[in-house]
């Protein structure tokens, strides 16, 4: 009886049509699907063939979801692990890679669109402009998960000045800000995403001194990312330009068949 690999794919910020063409394909022909259901709009799962099984996962435990992959997977079943944005960030799979790799479960990992870059796609902003900031931090705060490194502070973060980008933190937006205004100043710009690219989205803009009042306003409590910096400001204020697209650049050079 042959074993297919587990399938672990990232589902994009959780719309439909922002999924991979390979997660569309794997999904068409997965007997099993685990998804995270408080993320998704329910339409990702149309992708899903009429006769699959699926288990959302938001109110199972780590146990129970490999339980899950590892008795499909001895039963010769096609599986997909839905993960939600990337599975690169806050996916859990190394927790779960590591269970099959002890139960001698092979697995693959297919790639999705990240949550932040969806969030900075439904705002129209790049998140490294050139003199301004060139460099985006990912992190996310402590609140009823895992503990923070102890080198990871966010007041280490801000001190670089990068776009900061807040995941699973939105609860906690107040205090955030309070942290931050030291490095960035109140009206350094924010914008907050709920859940970027899918029906309901919601899109907060401001500043560090008023963002928390907005979102509080607003009652999100989850599936919202959060941007701060720079970069995020009026786009007549930034006079920095990319070199590599710069006129005045010598192109004279030019690589041919891997020789200059």
């Amino acid at each position: 009886m042959s074993r297919h690999p587990i399938r672990f794919v990232g589902a994009g910020p959780g719309a439909a049509d922002l999924l991979t063409v390979r997660a569309t394909r794997l999904l068409e022909q997965a007997d099993l699907v685990l998804y995270p259901g408080t993320y998704l709009e329910p339409a990702v799962l149309e992708h899903c063939a009429k006769t699959a099984c699926l288990i959302d996962t938001q109110d199972l435990n780590l146990d129970d979801i490999v339980g899950h992959l590892v008795t499909a997977n001895h039963a010769a079943l096609k599986v997909v692990r839905l993960v939600s944005g990337d599975p690169s960030v806050y996916s859990a799979i190394s927790e779960q890679t590591r269970r099959l790799d002890d139960a001698g479960v092979d697995w693959e990992v297919t790639p999705g669109v990240p949550a932040y870059a969806a969030a900075a796609a439904r705002v129209g902003r790049e998140l490294t402009i050139p003199l301004v900031t060139q460099s985006v931090v990912l992190t996310r705060t402590q609140q009823r998960s895992t503990a923070m490194p102890a080198t990871e502070s966010l007041t280490a973060f801000a001190a670089t000045k990068a776009t900061l980008v807040l995941h699973l933190s939105i609860t906690r937006i107040r205090e955030l800000m309070i942290e931050l205004y030291p490095a960035y100043g109140l009206d350094c710009p924010v914008v907050v995403v709920y859940r970027a690219s899918q029906p309901d989205e919601r899109i907060l803009r401001g500043t560090i001194s008023d963002i928390a009042a907005k979102v509080e306003a607003a009652r999100l409590r989850q599936a919202a990312v959060i941007l701060v910096g720079s970069a995020l400001a009026d786009r007549d204020a930034m006079a920095g330009e990319s070199y590599l697209y710069d006129r005045d650049r010598d192109r004279s050079t030019k690589v041919t068949g891997g020789r200059r």
